[in-house]
C-alpha cells in the first residue's frame, strides 16, 4: 500500500522471493513482494519438477509456484504484479519504484533470479519444456534411453553432458568453436565417456518438432555443410544472465552476479540478496528457496539490531 513504510520489500517472486516472504511474514514483518507482471520465475516455464522435496510423484512447476504464493499470502504478504523500475538505496527508508508507484521500506531483499541465455534459433522458445531445457539435473530422467544434444563449451556444458550420460544412450556436445573453454579436468571427464561425442565448429540453426523436439538443423561453420539430426532433447548451456543490471549502487562481480558478504548482505546495509541473482553455482529451486529463507532471517536479525 502506497504511503506506508514496509519492514521488508522483496523484489522477485520465484522460490527465493516467496520463501523469504513466508519467513518475514511469520516473523510479523510487514512485507511487500514486487512480483513482476510475469510472476513466479523460471518454474512457471517448467513442466514436471521431480527433485523438489515433498512431492514423491513430482509437481508441475506452475503448481509449485502457485502453492508457494498462496502460502506467502496466507501469512500476510502483500503482492503487486508490477515490474521493478528503480530503487533508491542512498537513504532510508529505501524507495522502490514498481510500475508508477513508489514504495518505502526499512529493508530490501533482492531475489530477481537469473535468466538462461538461449540460442535464439527458430523452434527453441516454442519447445521449452517439451524437449528444450537448460537444466540436466532437473530433466535428465525424462531422457532415459534417448539421444540428446548439449549446446555449449564451458564447464556447465561439460557438467550437463556428464549428468545426461547417466540416463541418455547418446549425448552430443555441439560447440561453435574448435576448442572448449571448459577446464581440462572437465574435458577429460567428457572424453572418458563412451556415450558423449563432440561436434566442433557446429551450430544449431533450428529446433524442429510438433509438440516435442524431434530433430535439429546443424551447420558446420567451417564447411558450410548443413544436416538434419534426429534428436529427443536439446540442453542449452551457454550461460546465465543475472537480473541485476537495474540495481544502481549494488556491487556486482564481472558477470553481473550480486556480491554478498556476512552471509546474504549486499554492500548496502539493509539490502539483502537471495537466489540465482547471486548464486552462479547451483541454480536449483530448492537452493533458491534455502537462500530466501536465509536472507529473510538475516533481514529480521538486522531490523532487530537496528532497534537496539
Amino acid at each position: 500500500m502506497e504511503g506506508q513504510v514496509y519492514d521488508v520489500v522483496i523484489l522477485g517472486s520465484g522460490p527465493a522471493g516467496l520463501t523469504a516472504a513466508i519467513y518475514t511474514t511469520r516473523a510479523s514483518l510487514k512485507t511487500l513482494i514486487i512480483a513482476g507482471e510475469r510472476w513466479g520465475g523460471q518454474l512457471m516455464l517448467t513442466t514436471l519438477v521431480e527433485n523438489y522435496p515433498g512431492f514423491p510423484d513430482g509437481i508441475q512447476g506452475p503448481d509449485l509456484m502457485i502453492a508457494m504464493r498462496k502460502q506467502a499470502e496466507h501469512h500476510g504478504a502483500e503482492i503487486v504484479e508490477k515490474n521493478f523500475v528503480k530503487g533508491d538505496f542512498t537513504s532510508k527508508p529505501f524507495k522502490i519504484t514498481a510500475g508508477d508507484t513508489t514504495y518505502e521500506s526499512k529493508t530490501v531483499i533482492i531475489a530477481t533470479g537469473a535468466d538462461t541465455k538461449w540460442l535464439g534459433v527458430p523452434g527453441e522458445q516454442e519447445l521449452i519444456g517439451r524437449g528444450v531445457s537448460s537444466c540436466a539435473p532437473c530433466d535428465a530422467p525424462f531422457f532415459r534411453n534417448k539421444r540428446v544434444i548439449v549446446a555449449g563449451g564451458g564447464d556447465s556444458a561439460m557438467e550437463e553432458a556428464l549428468v545426461l550420460s547417466r540416463a541418455a544412450t547418446q549425448v552430443f556436445i555441439v560447440h561453435r568453436r574448435d576448442t572448449f573453454r571448459a577446464s581440462q579436468i572437465m574435458q577429460d571427464k567428457v572424453k572418458a565417456s563412451e556415450k558423449i561425442k563432440t561436434l566442433f565448429n557446429t551450430e544449431i540453426l533450428e529446433i524442429k518438432g510438433e509438440g516435442k523436439v524431434a530433430s535439429v538443423m546443424l551447420k558446420n561453420n567451417q564447411t558450410g555443410q548443413t544436416q538434419e539430426m534426429p534428436i529427443d532433447g536439446v540442453f542449452v548451456a551457454i550461460g546465465h544472465k543475472p537480473n541485476s543490471t537495474v540495481f544502481n549502487g549494488i556491487k556486482m562481480d564481472e558477470s553481473g552476479y550480486i556480491v554478498v558478504h556476512d552471509y546474504y548482505q549486499t554492500n548496502v546495509a539493509g539490502v539483502f540478496v537471495a537466489g540465482d541473482v547471486h548464486d552462479n553455482q547451483y541454480r536449483q529451486a530448492i537452493t533458491a528457496a534455502g537462500f530466501g529463507c536465509a536472507a529473510a532471517l538475516e533481514a529480521e536479525r538486522w531490523l532487530r539490531d537496528q532497534q537496539g
